[in-house]
């Protein structure tokens, strides 16, 4: 799913000077509203960083708005091939990279613009404005004195992540900037190619300085994003992808001590190619042990939008698979198709939690292919279709209680575009529904000596619970909130399977049933 990113055209690009100041306030954007006027259950979101500032200003109010406090952006990918988007970057009317004793050429198209924290040997390093575009040569020798030395050029677009760190900061949110993503092995591009590994570590080392010299007094700098996904399974003894995180985690640790490092990798219970549960706890081991002593968060990619896992009751192992995963899997059952569900996978990850990392999740937005009429992503491939709210409620019930924190993949275009002008895009849904209880958990539990069913989720407060299939409608006689809202109905279950759906005071029912046996 990282792999693949959608860039938009944006209305401008925004300069800045090479050290990026205290930023005024842009008089042609509109004000800012910081108001939250429908707190959903999913609280960040990965977002594409927009060179126009009033752009990025809407773009940021509109999540706020839905009650979220994390934005993620990609790293862009450190490629060690020819670019001819360097063709127009020129000294002295010669290309950028003739200079004496280089022995390779890397480079990085990047939608921000760098200080004085990326620039080390006078001359060499330096901003380049060629042609009406602004590039960066990096030198990544150990010695600004060393006569053989490889080369970075970076290309950028405007200054987006900085005006997304800007918007964040007035908004009380947190941005996890992506880290530069490594090149892909030829052949094999689910691999890095481990021969540029030291060279991606030092332009990684570069990138965190000049991040901790431009945001480090940011509130709004929560960390780093880590953008080479993998698989959370039983990891080879050697394996690549491990050792890439590795190194670079430990290059954050040292240059940006404190600040949390998010993983987002992902499950695939898909028999024909996937992995079970059981392999989860050891992949989830593996990652927690590149932190390097650095704070770090684990949100596992829930598969549900690129079929790779599904969601389903307890009771629904032998049911045929949802329509929009039959493209996927086939039209078979369940058991058939699959593993386990989500639920699953996210319960063996939260027995294997180590201190020091937090268990997040992170929510597909998407369908794993569009029908006719629907909106969604048109390039680049896959193509993805859009979702429903409520197909995004079962989501969050399946990542049950273990989350610390629910993230989606993503903004743009997933929760925004809209089928047509007049009709509402996904992140309309959740403000037109968000007040519809979402149960994530279940349990059995005596109140005063009474037995009853205990739930958690979301806007439970008030009203009743219903329990099918016996179809019987019981109100709350107890509510608490901590971390996750609780509400208390006393009723015994009474055969395999029970399915229950709140309905609070403001007279909203549950999208979905939970099922519990």
């Amino acid at each position: 799913m990282h792999r693949v990113i959608l860039w938009l055209v944006v209305a401008a690009a925004f300069m800045v000077s090479l050290v990026v100041p205290d930023r005024p306030e842009v008089p042609a954007c509109q004000s800012r509203d910081t108001r939250v006027v429908a707190p959903y259950a999913v609280t960040g979101y990965w977002v594409m960083p927009r060179a126009d500032p009033c752009v990025t200003r809407r773009m940021v109010e509109a999540i706020h708005a839905i009650g979220a406090d994390t934005l993620i952006t990609f790293g862009p990918r450190f490629s060690a091939r020819e670019d001819p988007e360097f063709a127009d970057c020129l000294v002295d009317g010669r290309p950028c990279a003739d200079v004496p004793g280089v022995r390779r050429v890397y480079t990085y198209v990047t939608s921000e613009e760098f200080g004085k924290g990326l620039l080390r040997c006078p001359g060499l390093d330096r901003r380049i404005e060629s042609r009406g575009r602004i590039f960066y040569r990096v030198s990544l020798a150990a010695s600004c004195q060393d006569p053989v030395q490889d080369l970075v050029l970076v290309s950028t677009d405007g200054d987006g992540l900085g005006n997304l760190m800007t918007e964040a900061a007035a908004y009380g949110m947190t941005v996890f900037p992506g880290l530069p993503a490594a090149p892909q092995l030829a052949g094999k591009p689910w691999e890095p190619d481990s021969a540029h590994t030291a060279a991606l570590t030092a332009f990684t080392t570069r990138v965190l300085a000049d991040y901790r010299e431009r945001f480090g007094r940011s509130a709004a700098f929560g960390g780093v994003y880590q953008s080479f996904e993998l698989a959370m399974r039983t990891r080879a003894a050697q394996d690549p992808i491990i050792a890439l995180y590795a190194a670079q985690h430990a290059a954050v640790a040292a240059t940006l001590p404190g600040k949390k490092i998010l993983v987002s990798p992902y499950i695939d219970a898909r028999r024909a190619r996937g992995f079970p549960p059981g392999q989860v706890a050891e992949g989830f081991a593996a990652i927690a042990a590149t932190r390097a002593g650095a704070p770090m968060a684990v949100a596992v990619q829930d598969g549900r939008g690129t079929g790779k896992v599904p969601v389903y009751g307890v009771h629904e192992a032998e049911a045929k698979v949802a329509p929009r995963l039959v493209p996927v899997v086939g039209d078979v059952s369940n058991a058939q198709a699959y593993y386990g569900a989500t639920r699953d996978y996210i319960e063996a990850a939260a027995r294997r939690v180590p201190p020091g990392v937090e268990l997040w999740v992170n929510v597909e937005g998407f369908e794993p292919t569009p029908v006719d009429g629907e909106c969604g992503r048109v390039e680049p491939l896959p193509l993805r279709g859009r979702t429903t709210k409520s197909r995004i409620d079962q989501q969050v019930m399946a990542a049950g209680s273990f989350a610390g924190k629910i993230i989606s993949y993503g903004w743009d275009p997933f929760f925004t575009c809209q089928a047509r002008y007049d009709t509402p895009s996904l992140a309309d849904d959740i403000v037109n529904e968000w007040q519809q209880p979402i149960i994530v958990g279940a349990s059995r539990k005596e109140m005063n000596g009474r037995a009853g069913i205990l739930v958690e989720g979301y806007n439970l407060r008030g009203g009743t619970l219903r329990f099918d299939p016996q179809g019987v409608v019981v109100k709350q006689e107890w509510y608490g909130k901590g971390r996750l809202e609780s509400a208390w109905a006393p009723y015994v279950p009474s055969g395999p399977w029970t399915s229950i759906t709140a309905t609070n005071d403001a007279g909203r029912s549950s999208s979905s049933g939970y099922v519990i046996r």
